[in-house]
């Protein structure tokens, strides 16, 4: 059985490769904007907890996706990648956000981890960084998986926000800050934790990239430093964009003229 799924999960290299813009990333993209604008359209009359009740359908498909992940990662690499722990901001937020949809206890925070999903999970669907380094075939199962993940968890950051109508204000912002620096720190302590070497064990990570610049750009020797700050102002300033923009097509709507037939 091993040899069969691990056939079938395997990175597939040789012949055509999965390129940052080609014609497969422009199709996964296509795809992800397609079921998108059609859960967008199929849920646009249904009231706010109707709505949130569609999302909560999507973060419980992206949490159990995660934790398969788990389960067929020894079929696809022939061991547990304990870099899908989550200390990236993806698999960081898909946690947070299955959790806060479930628990009472974290509602009023549900939407500010849906945020931070929604602009990482759209920053990687657009520059699948990890999937180009790896040079693997279009259909394998790593590409496929990866993002089909990032693709539900931009659907469910798009749900909650919508159906949240009172979105911007001074404290919402403070708690975006706050989840984002939360996860800042909690991404150096996942480096700190297992970064390192013992026996036959030796990682280097570098999740939510708060350790070195992933593009090389920075020096090492203060990415350290700079990286934390920059990955905070970075994506709370993406927040600010998606929600302005989010803020200006209400406000449009609203002013579209009422057609009577």
């Amino acid at each position: 059985m091993y040899s069969i799924l691990h056939e079938i999960l395997r990175d597939q290299k040789g012949g055509e490769v999965f390129t940052a813009f080609g014609a497969w990333h422009i199709g996964y993209m296509l795809i992800v904007l397609l079921a998108a604008a059609l859960t967008l359209f199929c849920t646009r009359r249904k009231s706010p907890a109707g709505k949130e009740k569609t999302a909560r359908v999507f973060i419980d498909l992206a949490f159990g996706l995660y934790m398969a992940e788990f389960f067929m990662i020894p079929f696809a690499y022939g061991e547990i990648n304990i870099e899908k722990l989550p200390f990236h901001v993806c698999t960081a937020m898909c946690v947070m956000c299955f959790w806060s949809a479930h628990s009472p206890a974290l509602r009023n925070w549900r939407n500010h981890f849906a945020l931070l999903g929604l602009v990482a999970n759209l920053v990687y669907l657009i520059y699948p960084a990890g999937m180009v380094w790896l040079e693997l075939h279009p259909l394998s199962y790593r590409v496929a998986q990866t993002l089909i993940f990032h693709g539900i968890m931009v659907i469910y950051g798009l749900l909650m926000l919508r159906a949240d109508g009172e979105r911007r204000s001074p404290i919402a912002g403070r708690r975006d800050l706050i989840v984002i620096v939360g996860m800042v720190l909690w991404a150096l302590f996942g480096n700190a934790l297992y970064t390192g070497s013992a026996g036959i064990y030796s990682h280097d990570f570098n999740w939510f990239f708060v350790t070195r610049d992933p593009f090389g750009l920075i020096d090492e020797s203060t990415a350290r430093f700079v990286m934390p700050v920059l990955n905070a102002v970075l994506f709370f300033a993406g927040e600010s964009l998606v929600c302005g923009i989010l803020a200006l097509v209400k406000r449009v709507r609203r002013k579209a003229p009422v057609r009577v037939d």
